[in-house]
Parts: C-alpha cells; sequence; structure tokens
C-alpha cells in the first residue's frame, strides 16, 4: 500500500523504546513503520532527521465553553482545541455537566452539537454527575454504550454529590463498564475555613491555598479511595496535587486496588507560593497549588507510575474576570489556561533528564489511551492507529508569552517559562494542524472518539481490553 505522507529518518519514542525509524502514513491511518522506507510519486515526505516522532498527546481534562462562577471559560471548542493543536495535543476530553432531572444520554447530544461544529482536533467525553435520581442512574449505561464510559463526581462545590450518591454510583459502574473519576476535597472544610478567613478580613488570592491546604484535599482523597477498596471498583483521582493524598493511591495500588491518579502541569512546575504574587489570582485553580512538599511527592508518585498520567484542567478566564476577587478570593473564577503548555512542558522536563522521553508520552498520551478505552485509535505510533503524530525539535528553546498561544485568553500562568525543546509540527490523523508557530487546521475537522467500555479490575493497565 502506497503512503501519501512519509516521516522520515526520526527517532520514533514509545513508553518502552527510542529508534531510529519511518513512519508511513495512508490517509488518515499510520500504515507501516520500519527502516529505509520509499517514497511513492506521490507521497509528501516530511524531513525529521535530528527529530523525534511522538503520538500526539491525549489531554485528559478539559473545560471549554464551561459555565462557572457567574461567567464562562474564554475558550470554546474552537479556541481550545486550536490551542491544543499548537501545543501537541490531538485529541481532548471535556466535561458535559449534566443539569438536574438530565439523562446522560440527553447530556451527550446537547454537548456534541457544539464540539462537532467547532472542535479542529478530535475530542471525546467525561460525564460531570450531578443527580441520579429518579431513574437517571441507570441512563449510565445508554451513555456507555454510546461511547462515553467515564463519569465525575465532584466532593465540593454547591452542584458536588453527597457521599451516598458516590458510593451509589462507585457500586452502580461496575455493572456497566464504566469509570468514575474523582475531585476530591473536603467540602465542608472548604466551606468552614473560607468563611473563617473572611471574617477575618483575610480575603486575597493566598486564602484561596489557606481555605483549601494539603489536608482538606488528602482527607477526601483517602475517603474516596476507601469507598472504592470496600468495592473493588476503579477510581480515578483527577488533578492530584498534595503528598497525602499521593501516598493513599500508592497504598492502594500496592495492595492491589484498580485505584489510578492523574496530575498537572501546574502542580509539578508551581508551588503554593504564587498565590502571594501581585497576580496571585491568576493561579487560582481547584484543588490550588501546594506546597513544595507535595509537589516533590507528585514528581515522585509520576516515576513510580503511581500517577499514571498529566492533564491540565484546562479551564482558562480572562484577566477582567479574575479581577473581580481583588477585595474577596472567592470571586476569582477557579481555573487556569494549559492544554497548549502541558506537552511542551513535560518534553522539555524529559529533554532536561528530569524524566524520559518515554515517561513522558506515557502519561500524556499512551496512559491516557488505555485508561479510557481509546487504544484501538489513539496513544502510540503504530500500524492501525490514527496519524496522530508530533515532530518534535529538541534543540530548540521556546519562551512561553501570551502572544504566542493560540486560544482566546489574554494570560497565561506560564508567562516567561523557559522550555528546552518544542514542537515543530503537530498532525491530525493525517492532516497538518500545526507547524512553527502557525495553526493550519479547520474548524469542525475534529471527531467524536467513542471509547470503548473500561474493565479496569488491577492496578495494570493491560487489563482494559
Amino acid at each position: 500500500m502506497a503512503a501519501n505522507l512519509l516521516f522520515k529518518g526520526g527517532k520514533v519514542v514509545t513508553t518502552e523504546s527510542t529508534y531510529r525509524a519511518d513512519v508511513a502514513v495512508k490517509g488518515e491511518k499510520i500504515v507501516e513503520i520500519g527502516t529505509s522506507l520509499k517514497a511513492g510519486a506521490e507521497t509528501e515526505v516530511v524531513d525529521c532527521r535530528g527529530k523525534l516522532v511522538l503520538p500526539g498527546a491525549i489531554d485528559a481534562h478539559t473545560h471549554l465553553a464551561m459555565p462557572f462562577g457567574g461567567t464562562i471559560t474564554s475558550d470554546d471548542y474552537e479556541a481550545g482545541t486550536r490551542s491544543a493543536a499548537c501545543g501537541g495535543t490531538t485529541t481532548v476530553f471535556d466535561f458535559i455537566l449534566q443539569d438536574f432531572k438530565e439523562p446522560f444520554p440527553k447530556a451527550i447530544k446537547r454537548r456534541d452539537k457544539l464540539a462537532s461544529e467547532q472542535a479542529v482536533v478530535d475530542y471525546s467525553f467525561h460525564l460531570a454527575v450531578k443527580d441520579v435520581s429518579n431513574g437517571l442512574l441507570n441512563t449510565m449505561e445508554e451513555a456507555v454504550a454510546m461511547g462515553v464510559p467515564s463519569f465525575k463526581v465532584f466532593m465540593v462545590y454547591d452542584f458536588g454529590v453527597t457521599d451516598g450518591v458516590f458510593y451509589q454510583t462507585l457500586e452502580h459502574s461496575k455493572k456497566i463498564g464504566a469509570l468514575i473519576a474523582v475531585h476530591a476535597e473536603n467540602n465542608e472544610m472548604v466551606n468552614f475555613l473560607t468563611a473563617k478567613y473572611l471574617s477575618e478580613g483575610k480575603t486575597s488570592a493566598w486564602y484561596h491555598y489557606m481555605s483549601r491546604p494539603e489536608f482538606v484535599e488528602g482527607e477526601a482523597d483517602v475517603r474516596a479511595i476507601q469507598w472504592a477498596k470496600s468495592l473493588n471498583a476503579a477510581l480515578y483521582i483527577v488533578h492530584l496535587a498534595n503528598a497525602q493524598g499521593a501516598a493513599a493511591v500508592t497504598q492502594a495500588r500496592a495492595e492491589g486496588y484498580p485505584v489510578f491518579a492523574e496530575t498537572c502541569p501546574q502542580y509539578l512546575n508551581f508551588t503554593s507560593d504564587v498565590y502571594k504574587r501581585k497576580d496571585g489570582a491568576h493561579f487560582v485553580c481547584s484543588p490550588p497549588i501546594k506546597n513544595k512538599a507535595s509537589q516533590r511527592a507528585l514528581w515522585d508518585a509520576l516515576k513510580r507510575g503511581d500517577i499514571q498520567t498529566v492533564a491540565t484542567d484546562h479551564c482558562p478566564f480572562l484577566k477582567s474576570e479574575k479581577k473581580w476577587g481583588a477585595k474577596d478570593f472567592t470571586k476569582i473564577p477557579n481555573g487556569c489556561a494549559g492544554v497548549e503548555n502541558m506537552y511542551p512542558y513535560m518534553l522539555s522536563e524529559a529533554n532536561r533528564g528530569h524524566i524520559t522521553f518515554n515517561k513522558a508520552v506515557e502519561v500524556c498520551s499512551t496512559n491516557v489511551a488505555k485508561i479510557f478505552g481509546l487504544d484501538h485509535l489513539k496513544g502510540a505510533i503504530e500500524a492501525g492507529r490514527d496519524a496522530d503524530i508530533v515532530v518534535y525539535d529538541a534543540k530548540k528553546r521556546f519562551t512561553v508569552t501570551n502572544r504566542a498561544m493560540h486560544g482566546s485568553t489574554d494570560h497565561t500562568i506560564w508567562e516567561g517559562a523557559e522550555l528546552k525543546g518544542y514542537p515543530e509540527a503537530t498532525y491530525s490523523r493525517g492532516n497538518l494542524v500545526y507547524r512553527e508557530g502557525k495553526f493550519y487546521g479547520k474548524k469542525g475537522a475534529g471527531r467524536f472518539i467513542k471509547c470503548k467500555p473500561i474493565k479496569l479490575t488491577s492496578p495494570e493497565l493491560n487489563d482494559n481490553k
């Protein structure tokens, strides 16, 4: 079969090895990997000499066009996926917030209409659970059949679920091939500490962190894991940011339970000291960025494999909206931009020797595909999979500025970050969407990716078949 796109002379990176090879693409698929592959008369050759050839990243955690905190996140599906493409991310998972009394399949159809019209790279969804009363719990199974087998519960916010609903949802997930993810923080402690600091006139961004310190998240992580263990149900902890929670994940996995965790670049790169800065409001997200000890624990867990994925929790707001909390930290919309920065940051850390390039591919792409049931299409440079390919220049130096980003947000917490190496080009299903600072994709070109039912029964990822 003649290829119409040939990535020539680069080094292919997998989770296990790095080797020199050519990669041939026909249409939207990788069709052959080998040495000295020949280009046909109509084959476009991509010169990859001196470059790395990587699978596109998969961001398992974004909030696009999401109502929150009295506004809507500043990146819609077009802007968010455009930004993703320009950072080497070729698939995003967005969270659908179920409305009260809304069946889960209806929620999928509601959001997919918007995403299908706007997305420039492929996408899938998680469903955020608000209401399982009056038979709505049973509509989860139809959502799984539609290709959305992952559901998130919030232990915080006014729309968060009760402990009983969380437990009920976990129990039901085992029967239908679903995975429950959790935003773990102790809501009562958050409310108590928030009221305490406001009553004392302590209103700056620093007190966002002080009202949600390490133990507030850690205790909730432990509690969520205990419930999952009691049912032997799979659990995925989103945006893990603290040392206590990381230790609880490690222990549960050592005991043989199917507990998985993601962390985010902002937790790996910054510490809670950012909330003392003049622009501290820009860093307000939940859970907040934690202290140095937690940062070290996250890196250690990532290197051990006890944290399996890195995602962004991309949830951007404008500077003018962040200023709403100038005199009251509770009015700062929670969230930061990051979808364009994740893969470049993690690859830069690999380039500096902090982790290997293989580990960066593992946590940003391959493991995500395995956990969420799309490894039949995504997550690796492998014949038969989608040609989601990133050409990476390890020699390029890049300084992050908001001006160089491609979303709709007017600032970035990564301003001034100096990266060693940067993506040169991104291909989504064989189509060029980014090269050397310029976006080449098309609105509406992204497709909904139907994920397989999830069958995680142990800490190993090879059991999700």
